[in-house]
């Protein structure tokens, strides 16, 4: 299955059940849509960031080793978050491996870099496309009228940008 197949028949089960929200159904199939990709890569992010936190060698493995464990901690949360946030809208949390696996955008991150200054670096990368996806499904919640998930995307976003600033301090970067 490609990745427009899986976007396809994920957005197919966007909104089948009622919602206190007041959003019209065509805004909050968009919506939904867009939080369940956010939610793949969120599935995806959290399990390269345990592989990093399993695999981390160097000078800063005393910092980045737990560090990395508190990034992965807030990585699901956040996905249970975004996941109810599609399940309020009237739609269905779409957040398996399987499917984080088929239509994550996030490169893969390879298993065979360990060192700390290099596993810091390919994090950094997919922090950054991961908080572009949240960015674009906060703009689209905001001209959607849907304050309450774009409320939610920022929190989200001041806190992912927090952890991305510890990365890059950590590299003197």
């Amino acid at each position: 299955m490609t990745r427009a197949t899986v976007k396809s028949s994920v957005a197919s089960l966007a909104v089948r059940t009622s919602t206190p929200s007041a959003l019209n159904e065509a805004s909050r199939e968009r919506i939904v849509a867009s939080l369940n990709e956010r939610l793949a890569e969120g599935v995806d992010l959290h399990s390269q960031v345990k592989v990093a936190h399993w695999n981390v060698k160097g000078a800063t493995f005393p910092t980045l080793h737990p560090l990395l464990d508190t990034f992965a901690a807030q990585v699901a949360q956040w996905n249970d978050e975004l996941a109810e946030r599609a399940v309020i809208l009237g739609g269905t949390a779409c957040g398996t491996a399987r499917i984080a696996a088929r239509s994550s955008r996030l490169a893969e991150l390879p298993v065979e870099v360990q060192r700390d200054v290099e596993l810091a670096e390919l994090l950094i990368a997919r922090f950054d496309a991961y908080s572009e996806g949240l960015r674009d499904t906060r703009l689209m919640a905001e001209e959607s009228g849907d304050v309450d998930t774009a409320d939610l995307l920022t929190g989200i976003l001041q806190q992912h940008e927090k952890n991305g600033w510890f990365l890059r301090a950590t590299l003197g970067v």
